[in-house]
Order: C-alpha cells, then structure tokens, then sequence
C-alpha cells in the first residue's frame, strides 16, 4: 500500500487529520494523521502531528518511549528539564516518563513523525506543584509563556 505525501495542505492521500487530542485545553493548534496503525506483525502506530504557527503540543509524561523525526518546520521542544531548539531532520527519543512538549514558536508551522507503540499507556499531565517546579528553571518558564 501506498499513500502519496502532498505539501498543500500537509498530508498523505487517504489519511484524513484529526483533532490532536479531546481535551482542548493542553494544546493549541496540533492535528494528527495515523500513517500506519498495528498492522501484520509491527505492534506499533506511526503519526504524524502538525503543529501550526504559535501552536503546541500537550506537556505530558507516560511510561511508553517515543521516537520522533521533525518532518517539516521548526520550533523548540523541551525534552525532561531541558530546552532545544528543533528543525527538519532532527531525530528525538524521548524516554520513559520524561516531560515533554513541542512548540511551532519560529515563525512556521512544526510538523514531525511519530513512532509508538501500539499498545501504551495514557499521558500524565503536570499537577500545579510539578509545574511550579519546572517553572523554576527561566529557560522552561519562558519557553511555557510563549
């Protein structure tokens, strides 16, 4: 099978976007397309998420590894208590319960590739102490106020 890949707009002929997540209130401007999900014997799902200008992603943590491919765009993520900036090419593993969360915050839109399990757990968001804890580094306060 095959699904041809378009620029305009950003997606694969067959694959239709959907809202990123339910609960609105964690992100802001992020679609998602479900590229490849649990077939033969590959137990996994491969995404793709498109992030729009001055949107982001959930700030989340979950027992389950990622391995992301910044696919089109830039922007920052931060990645446990560190901030990076991000561009096309960059691959990302994100490890087992380590904060993270991406951000469309240069002037573009921030599309990557997302490889997960198939069966996994469901993200944790941060309690009101976590968050304070994270905002006492000023890169991750300032990068959180965009």
């Amino acid at each position: 099978m095959i699904h041809k890949f378009h620029s305009r707009p950003n997606g694969w002929e067959g694959i239709t976007p959907h809202i990123y997540k339910e609960n609105s209130g964690v992100f802001r401007d992020v679609t998602k397309q479900i590229l490849f999900d649990n077939e033969a014997d590959l137990p996994v799902q491969f995404r793709y998420f498109q992030v729009e200008k001055d949107g982001f992603s959930s700030l989340e943590k979950h027992e389950h590894m990622h391995l992301v491919l910044i696919f089109k765009g830039k922007g920052h993520a931060l990645l446990g208590s560190d901030v990076h900036e991000v561009r096309e090419g960059d691959l990302i593993t994100i490890p087992p319960w380590q904060w993270h969360q991406f951000r469309a915050d240069a002037g573009d839109i921030l599309g990557f590739l997302c490889l997960v399990n198939h069966d996994r757990d469901i993200p944790v968001y941060p309690t009101e102490e976590e968050l304070l804890a994270l905002k006492r580094d000023p890169e991750i306060e300032k990068f959180l106020k965009k």
